[in-house]
């Protein structure tokens, strides 16, 4: 469990990371913060799944 644990908390810092906050980056759109939402979702679906 704790490997999931280490996972989730790594891909949500990643997803704050990923939002566009500097003038160059802000016409990436939703596109970097978007994929790691998807696979935040996924690796949530799998926790409560008990797969992961």
């Amino acid at each position: 469990m704790a490997v999931s644990t280490l996972l989730l908390i790594i891909v949500i810092v990643l997803l704050i990371g990923a939002a566009p906050a500097w003038p160059y980056s802000r016409g990436w759109g939703y596109g970097p913060s978007g994929v790691l939402g998807v696979i935040l979702l996924v690796l949530i679906v799998l926790m409560l799944l008990g797969r992961l």
